[in-house]
């Protein structure tokens, strides 16, 4: 698996294929397909198993815990091969289904933690109980991916404080719906 994640993040998916995994692997494509009946099959076990959530951070303290957690988010994005294997696998998200569904699960797990930490302190009384909470979720992660994916631009120091700083303070704003 971890053959066929080097694949995608040197020749995206068009040169993902099972003979340059088996190559890469030191196996051979009978090896392969014993056990995956397609490269997208071997995809989805090694995109599974290597695309984990961070750790929940838990101080107690939303902001510090928060910080943590995307300070964290940010050295993933910073670190080689996990852009590239991003970009394929979202880019091959977008023509298969099977990979769709895995991917957005995918994102569910990342999501479900940070969305666990602002309910704890919505519970706690430290954001208000109109607060949206998926919004709240878009807002602390969004900045990280468009400054790495769509600006190509280094995350500056402190940038993950500023982010939570700011989400934070809109939260604590936040005003029931009309």
């Amino acid at each position: 698996m971890r053959a066929a994640l080097e694949v995608l993040a040197e020749r995206g998916m068009p040169g993902f294929t099972m003979e340059a995994i088996a190559d890469r692997a030191g196996a051979s494509k009978a090896t392969l397909y014993r056990h995956w009946a397609t490269p997208g099959a071997l995809l989805v076990d090694a995109m599974d198993l290597s695309f984990q959530p961070l750790p929940m951070a838990a101080t107690g303290q939303l902001r510090t815990d928060l910080i943590e957690m995307f300070s964290r988010f940010e050295a993933m994005l910073d670190d080689r091969p996990f852009p590239r294997l991003m970009a394929a696998f979202i880019d091959a998200a977008e023509r298969d289904p099977t990979l769709a569904a895995l991917h957005e699960q995918l994102t569910e797990r990342r999501r479900e933690p940070v969305r666990h930490l602002l309910a704890r302190a919505q519970q706690r009384g430290e954001l208000p109980a109109s607060a949206d909470l998926e919004l709240a979720v878009d807002l602390l992660g969004a900045p990280a991916f468009y400054r790495r994916f769509i600006a190509h631009r280094p995350f500056p120091e402190g940038y993950a404080s500023a982010v939570v700083d700011l989400v934070l303070t809109g939260l604590s704003t936040t005003r029931a719906p009309v």
